[in-house]
């Protein structure tokens, strides 16, 4: 892999990780096309990584507060204030779970970068968003219940499957469900964090593997494209959940979802 191809799937994966069209679907058609298809999946998964690094950075108030209501739990000394954070990281540990449990059952799939399913489920995720920006529950919350915390964990391990959305399918179900469109995107990229760093550990065996296939100046330029251009992608979605536009996506993947079936049938006449 050249270094040029590298920061292009960056820039795809910087892109598609937040805003919710499938990062992992626009990868691997975009290694499909760019005759990429022997490149590991770890070297997807670091570009996560480098995404992650975006999430941290915007959402890291956040993050600092619970991680220190979860030490005054630990060590027993909550205050009152800690209620409905200790009630957000219980949620955030039941979708995990859940997340954890269906992708492992989803394992096999998720390898398989096959163009056509991937098309499909551009079209899914599409119809998905187009149903979740048109339903608007009677009643919202701030923190998910421990049910809606387990629908919206078993959307996310759906959004493992390349084409299907993570981001896309998580802000959907956190919002059919009833949770405040601003909780919401938080939410689902809170989320995201133990799923990539558990994705990363799970892959890191076949490290190895990668580097045959990409070079270590290659990586380091997608990762950085990655974390610069999903640091922007991150801040735009956002206002656009705000304002509830998130089913302005569905315009752009069933096109997309056509035109990738429509390309494939092409490129092996």
């Amino acid at each position: 892999m050249t270094i040029v191809q590298a920061i292009l799937l960056g820039a795809i994966q910087g892109v598609a990780e937040f805003l919710p069209i499938s990062s992992s679907g626009h990868l691997a058609i975009a290694e499909y096309f760019l005759g990429q298809t022997e490149v590991p999946i770890i070297f997807d998964i670091l570009l996560h990584i480098a995404t992650l690094g975006a999430v941290c950075i915007v959402f890291y108030r956040t993050i600092w507060r619970l991680l220190t209501v979860l030490g005054r739990f630990v060590i027993r000394k909550t205050i009152e204030d800690d209620k409905a954070d200790l009630r957000l990281i219980a949620a955030l540990l039941i979708s995990t779970a859940v997340t954890g449990v269906l992708g492992i059952i989803m394992k096999d799939i998720v390898q398989a970068k096959n163009p056509v399913f991937i098309a499909v489920c551009f079209m899914i995720t599409g119809i998905v968003l187009f149903i979740s920006g048109r339903i608007k529950p009677k009643k919202t919350t701030p923190v998910p219940s421990m049910l809606q915390a387990a629908i919206i964990g078993a959307a996310q391990g759906v959004g493992v499957l390349p084409g299907i959305s993570r981001s896309g399918s998580t802000i959907a179900a956190a919002l059919l469900t009833g949770l405040d469109r601003e909780r919401a995107g938080e939410y689902s990229f809170l989320l995201s964090i133990p799923a990539i760093i558990a994705a990363f550990l799970f892959e890191l065996k076949s490290a190895d593997t990668m580097t045959g296939a990409v070079g270590v100046p290659a990586l380091a330029a997608g990762m950085l494209t990655a974390f610069i251009v999903g640091l922007f992608a991150l801040i735009f979605l956002l206002k656009l959940i705000n304002k509830g536009k998130l089913g302005l996506f569905a315009y752009y993947l069933i096109p997309a979802g056509i035109f990738v079936l429509t390309a494939v049938g092409m490129f092996h006449i």
